[in-house]
C-alpha cells in the first residue's frame, strides 16, 4: 500500500485535523495570522497528525479527542521551523519564501511563539497531567536540540554521538510522542503505548537522517532549496561527518569553506561531489536501515490490526523517499 492510500484512509479525520489548524491560528492581528495561513498552506506530509490517528486504532478511537492531539503536534512542528528558518537565515521552504524573508526575523519569531503558544492552548481540552508533561517535555528538548545546533555551527570537532543526540532532540522525539500521544489520548495499554513510542524514536530517526542525505544528493527542484543547504549553514550532518573522518581532502575543504562563513556565490559542487564518493551517504543510510530496523521490531511487539500494516508501510516510506 502506498503511503497515499493511507492517507486515503483517514481522509476524513485528516480533513477534520486540517479544519482546526486552519481554525487554531486565527488572529485579531493581521500579520501574524496572514504568515500564519502562509505557512500553513505551504503544505507538508503531516506525518506526526498521521501517526497520531494510526497509534489511537490501539486503543479507543475517538476523533473528537485525536484531533485535540494532532493538531498541538503539527503546531510544534510548524513553529520549530519558522524559527528554524530564521537560524539558518532560510529563504525558502517547499520551494516557497519563507516567513523571515517575505516579512523579517521579528515577526517571524513571534509568529513561531505564537503557533507554540495556541499548541498549548489546544492541549488543555485533557485534563490527564501526563499528556501534558509529556508534550512540554518534547517542547523542551527541541528546544535544547535547536541550541545545540547554534552552538555546533561551523563546529567540525563534534562527532557522531553529538550528531545523533541533536537529531533525537529536533526531529525523532516529536514523532515518537505523536505515536506515544495518539495511543495515550486513545486509552490504550502501557505495553502499547511504550512499544509505539519506540516505534515513533527510531522512524524519526531514520527520517531526519534520511532528509540530511536526501541534502547532498537531492536537486533544488526536489528539494525546495539548493542541495548543500545544510553545509552552507555550517551544519555538518552524518555524511559529511563520516566524509570529514575519512578523507584528509575533504575535511581540509570543509574547513576552508566553514572559514568563508558561507556565503551564497560559494560553488560546493566538487566538495558535494566528492562527499557524495566517500562514501558517506552509503554510511548514512546503513544507518538509516538500522533506526529503521529497530522500528519494525516494536511493531512486532504490537497487536495485529490492520493499523499495524499502516505504520509498516509508512517506515518503508521513510527508508526509501528520494525527497
Amino acid at each position: 500500500m502506498k503511503l497515499a492510500e493511507i492517507y486515503m484512509q483517514f481522509q476524513s479525520d485528516i480533513t477534520i485535523i486540517e479544519k482546526e489548524l486552519e481554525a487554531s491560528v486565527r488572529s485579531d492581528n493581521d500579520i501574524v495570522q496572514e504568515a500564519s495561513i502562509q505557512l500553513l498552506k505551504a503544505g507538508g506530509k503531516r506525518i506526526r497528525p498521521v501517526l497520531v490517528l494510526l497509534a489511537a486504532k490501539f486503543g479507543q478511537y475517538d476523533i473528537s479527542a485525536l484531533k485535540r492531539i494532532a493538531v498541538p503536534l503539527e503546531l510544534i512542528h510548524m513553529g520549530s521551523l519558522v524559527h528554524d528558518d530564521v537560524i539558518d537565515d532560510a529563504e525558502l521552504r517547499r520551494g516557497k519564501k519563507t516567513i523571515k524573508s517575505q516579512w523579517n526575523n521579528r515577526i517571524a519569531m513571534y509568529t513561531g511563539d505564537f503557533i507554540f503558544g495556541k499548541a498549548i492552548e489546544t492541549t488543555t481540552f485533557f485534563d490527564n497531567p501526563q499528556i501534558h508533561q509529556i508534550l512540554s517535555n518534547a517542547m523542551l528538548e527541541m528546544c535544547l536540540g535547536e541550541i545545540e545546533q547554534i552552538r555546533d555551527q561551523y563546529n567540525l570537532g563534534q562527532n557522531f554521538r553529538i550528531y545523533l543526540r541533536r537529531i533525537k532532540r529536533k526531529t525523532a522525539l516529536l514523532i515518537a510522542v505523536s505515536c506515544e500521544l495518539g495511543a495515550l489520548a486513545a486509552n490504550a495499554d502501557y505495553k502499547t503505548r511504550r512499544n509505539l513510542y519506540q516505534f515513533g524514536y527510531n522512524v524519526g530517526m531514520s527520517f531526519q537522517i534520511t532528509d540530511d542525505v536526501l541534502d547532498f544528493v537531492g536537486t533544488a527542484e526536489q528539494l525546495g532549496k539548493p542541495a548543500g543547504g545544510d553545509l552552507r549553514q555550517g551544519n555538518v550532518t552524518l555524511p559529511a561527518l563520516y566524509a570529514m573522518h575519512h578523507d584528509s581532502q575533504i575535511k581540509k575543504m570543509i574547513e576552508e569553506v566553514l572559514e568563508t562563513k558561507f556565503p551564497e556565490n560559494v560553488d560546493l559542487t566538487e566538495l558535494l561531489t566528492l562527499i557524495n564518493q566517500s562514501g558517506g551517504i552509503e554510511y548514512s543510510l546503513s544507518i538509516s536501515d538500522q533506526y529503521l530496523k529497530k522500528a519494525y521490531e516494536a511493531l512486532e511487539k504490537l497487536p495485529d490490526i490492520e493499523e499495524k500494516t499502516y505504520l509498516r508501510e509508512i517506515a518503508a516510506y521513510i527508508g526509501k523517499r528520494k525527497f
